[in-house]
């Protein structure tokens, strides 16, 4: 079985087990994330997705705790489709891995082959190509969180959006609603916010946003993103997570947290902000 070693580890993170297992427990702890380490809950398994952010858990990780509180809370998934941003401009505009695992600190965690070639099967446009996953971390990045909740049981599929319009996030939306029948699965859109802004502006600027995730509204949010007055490195994992939501027809939206680089650093000149969100079933 091929294994994709960890590329940003002792960068965006903690690079031995032990280390990551401390920092992942004090961004849970953090006077920025929920406030407490969650237990495993059985819960009633409500949750369709989560909006995560991507930077250095110094700086986001305790805004990604909150999500990750919320999908413990809920019980855990069979699988989890994780849907990232391209940042190196590698591999194809929409690429997937179907088969193999990814390394972290924390173990090793398997792709599910299964959901993953039902995934790019159903769709027109969703490559296997591991080229754009090599360096890229916006994926990665979530699988400690994940790992630290549900140890090295845990499976996923991952796909990387370079194309991020509003025509692809339907597409790859319709194409996994297709493949979530009958089973357990949370899809997770890792994506920033507002990046390097005053600390008033990017706050300004990314309220636009959270309204129209809020709103479940695809099309304005994508607007914000394509005309960059959000400058959103992952509207296009967003937008797929909310058209994803809308055919479901009976999801709602609601913020956990949101907060910035300059919340950590106390310099509120230059800022990146982070959003945490849970998009879940109505009872």
């Amino acid at each position: 079985m091929k294994i994709r070693r960890p590329h940003v580890a002792n960068a965006f993170y903690e690079g031995n087990k032990t280390s990551l297992e401390k920092q992942i427990a004090s961004c849970f702890t953090h006077r920025l994330g929920p406030g407490h380490i969650p237990d495993l809950a059985v819960g009633q398994k409500r949750i369709l997705g989560i909006i995560v952010p991507h930077a250095g858990y110094l700086y986001s990780g305790p805004v990604a705790a909150h999500s990750y509180a919320q999908l413990a809370s809920d019980g855990a998934p069979e699988t989890v489709v994780i849907l990232g941003p391209n940042h190196t401009g590698l591999g194809s505009g929409v690429s997937i891995v179907t088969k193999g695992a990814w390394e972290t600190p924390l173990g090793v965690a398997s792709i599910d082959t299964k959901l993953a070639e039902q995934i790019r099967n159903s769709s027109s446009i969703i490559d296997d190509d591991e080229s754009a996953h090599i360096t890229e971390h916006s994926i990665e990045v979530q699988l400690p969180f994940l790992q630290y909740l549900y140890g090295e049981k845990v499976s996923f599929v991952p796909i990387c959006m370079m194309m991020q319009d509003l025509q692809t996030s339907q597409d790859i939306a319709r194409s996994i609603e297709k493949c979530l029948r009958g089973i357990r699965v949370v899809v997770i859109a890792s994506s920033d916010f507002t990046h390097y802004e005053p600390q008033a502006i990017a706050a300004r600027k990314d309220k636009t946003a959270i309204d129209a995730i809020i709103d479940l509204d695809s099309e304005k949010l994508n607007e914000l993103g394509e005309a960059g007055r959000v400058t959103m490195c992952g509207y296009g994992p967003i937008t797929t997570l909310i058209e994803l939501a809308k055919r479901e027809d009976n999801v709602h939206a609601k913020l956990l947290a949101y907060h910035t680089s300059g919340d950590v650093t106390n310099d509120p000149g230059s800022v990146v902000g982070y959003s945490a969100f849970s998009f879940t079933r109505y009872q």
